[in-house]
């Protein structure tokens, strides 16, 4: 929790939310909003059904600059365990930064842009509460003629949800036609923005970085469209745990691999292969062997969640048993129950897993359930072809 308000930052985007009558509160330095007037679980469920407007403009945003795509990439290979190498021009990709001994530093977006103008470029977008940590352990890492740039003046905006394109596409032309994690530089009602075409939903949706003094524009000019809502922290933190996605700080962060955190799939065929990332030989082993532990999903029984921190039983075995730790947890609006993700023996790990989540001295019944909880919907395919 931060410190009182007056040492809280502000996004662009401040004003709008208190116009709005957000209910503001501190997260990771800055005073965000946490819901708007019509509560969480309308805002979550106005997402999966039309389209959430979002205010990330806390979010890290950089540019690593080098002298061409290949000694730029190969700088943050030496640091993430992501193929950026063969990024292609306007693709976007996942990843960890991460530590000496394989522990997450933080996830990140990596994007190579678009125009060939911008060779030897990297785009970066990493985590509000690690964006200090992150930069600093980026600069003082990247070899000469590599250097990282951060992108202080700029806003970040996400629309989410199934209606996001079709309300984008009048005001923004190019951005219907971006594939899932594609991206480049187009121009809303004009003005030079740089949209993406990924989000933390698990609903189609863009982001679009943009010139902090125009943010406000771009924000009012979407939410003029009967489409659009504004949402805020908590129904962002429910639409993600539906769709399985990783919190930094809560289901992954130092303690944890990409290989416990069932993230093995950022780690393309030849990174696993060539390692030359920190920890690469504790992900080789866990690849080869299996980690002592793994993220999985969780279904409870009841309607009484499990939050983060609670302890995660054998089934019948009682305190004594405690196997792992729930690391999210909450309401389901989608589902209309209670879910939760944590870390358990892989022994344990099967769907359909019966385990007990200790809650104030009571067992709660819940059973391992496959990940993602509600079916993702990114757009697949694009006329691009990537």
């Amino acid at each position: 929790m931060a410190e009182p308000s007056e040492t809280l930052l502000f996004t662009p985007l401040h004003g709008s939310h208190k116009t709005l009558g957000a209910r503001l509160v501190p997260f990771a330095g800055y005073e965000m909003p946490v819901q708007y007037a019509e509560g969480i679980i309308a805002e979550h469920t106005w997402t999966r059904t039309h389209a959430g407007l979002f205010d990330v403009s806390h979010m890290g945003q950089a540019v690593l600059e080098g002298p061409d795509h290949a000694t730029t990439a190969r700088a943050l290979e030496a640091l993430v365990p992501a193929d950026i190498l063969n990024l292609k021009r306007g693709q976007q990709r996942y990843s960890q930064l991460l530590a000496d001994d394989g522990g997450i530093i933080d996830d990140l977006m990596v994007t190579r842009p678009l125009p060939e103008d911008e060779e030897g470029r990297l785009l970066l977008v990493v985590n509000a509460a690690r964006k200090d940590v992150d930069f600093a352990h980026l600069a003082a890492r990247l070899p000469e003629g590599v250097r990282l740039v951060p992108l202080a003046d700029r806003a970040l905006i996400a629309l989410q949800g199934p209606e996001a394109a079709a309300v984008l596409a009048p005001r923004c032309p190019g951005a219907e036609a971006l594939g899932f994690m594609q991206a480049g530089p187009l121009a809303f009602d004009g003005l030079p923005v740089h949209v993406s075409r990924s989000g933390y939903t698990g609903e189609d949706g863009f982001e679009l970085s943009i010139p902090a003094d125009k943010a406000a524009a771009v924000w009012n000019a979407l939410l003029a469209s009967p489409e659009v809502k504004p949402i805020g922290l908590g129904a962002r933190d429910s639409l993600r745990l539906e769709a399985g996605l990783c919190l930094y700080g809560h289901d992954i962060d130092l303690s944890t691999s990409p290989v416990e955190a069932a993230l093995t799939w950022s780690i393309q065929k030849r990174r696993r292969e060539e390692g030359g990332f920190p920890g690469a030989a504790r992900i080789a082993r866990e690849l080869a062997e299996g980690p002592s532990r793994v993220r999985v999903g969780l279904d409870l029984a009841g309607r009484a969640p499990a939050r983060e921190g609670a302890e995660i039983a054998q089934a019948g075995g009682g305190p004594e048993a405690v196997v792992g730790r729930v690391t999210s947890g909450g309401f389901a609006p989608t589902l209309g129950r209670p879910i939760a993700m944590g870390y358990v023996p892989p022994a344990l790990a099967a769907p359909g897993t019966p385990l007990h989540l200790m809650v104030r001295g009571k067992a709660l019944e819940a059973r391992v359930a496959s990940l993602p909880f509600v079916p993702t919907r990114y757009r697949k395919t694009s006329s691009k072809g990537a």
